[in-house]
């Protein structure tokens, strides 16, 4: 009888969007023990929270943290200010929706548990295709970090090889889709909106709606939120 092979750990942020989905299901196809991270940051809406829970549920985890910080108590977003206006129309350059340093905080935070999980690996759903110009989504912003976590770590010191995945990083959002399908991710327990109504209804404008739209529509699917979804 062959003795089963053990799974290595992996912390993977999962923040209940589409890309954090994709890139869960992702790091379990790969053979990972996959950690889901969610970050309760001070934006705007609890839903993205309750979609983390869903979709860490459906995809199967060895473990599930919310982390509470409050990153609204510094401002500077769309997503964490509710005095700035959620920008309904494309905008030239950085928009309002970024939030100053947020993947650096949350990878930060994702290296501690993945150090004291003893694990090596890190998952980001991070995406510098279709993306809305956020400069923590870069592949050399990813690069960088990667770097950090190998001198900054006793696990990277001592052991070397700390790996910060984006696997997604270079992907169109249909092309997301498309994986995401094939590996059975069900987009119906996701949450991409800014801005979401009451029961969870995109609002269809926003910047991540747009995005979203125009992936599902590249993939040739139908977007199962946009269906009959009411706020």
């Amino acid at each position: 009888m062959t003795a089963a092979v053990d799974r290595l750990p992996a912390v993977v942020l999962v923040s209940g969007g589409l890309d954090s989905a994709t890139v869960l299901a992702l790091a379990r196809e790969r053979g990972f023990d996959c950690y889901a991270l969610t970050l309760d940051y001070g934006q705007r809406h609890r839903l993205e929270l309750e979609a983390a829970q869903r979709v860490a549920r459906a995809v199967g985890v060895a473990g599930h943290r919310t982390v509470t910080l409050d990153l609204g108590q510094f401002g500077g977003s769309a997503l964490t200010d509710p005095r700035v206006p959620v920008p309904d129309q494309p905008t030239a350059g950085i928009p309002a929706t970024y939030v100053p340093a947020r993947n650096t905080v949350f990878l930060a935070i994702a290296l501690s548990w993945s150090e004291a999980l003893g694990a090596m690996d890190i998952f980001i759903g991070a995406n510098a295709v279709d993306y809305s110009g956020y400069p923590d989504c870069r592949p050399e912003y990813i690069e960088a970090f990667e770097r950090l976590a190998n001198v900054a770590t006793r696990a990277g010191v001592e052991r070397g090889g700390i790996h910060i995945h984006a696997p997604l990083i270079r992907m169109t959002k249909a092309q997301i889709i498309q994986c995401g399908m094939k590996l059975g991710v069900d987009y119906a327990l996701t949450l991409s909106c800014y801005q979401p109504g009451e029961h969870g209804a995109p609002c269809g404008v926003c910047d991540a709606c747009r995005l979203r739209a125009k992936g599902f529509q590249e993939a040739g699917l139908s977007d199962p939120l946009s269906a009959g979804a009411k706020g």
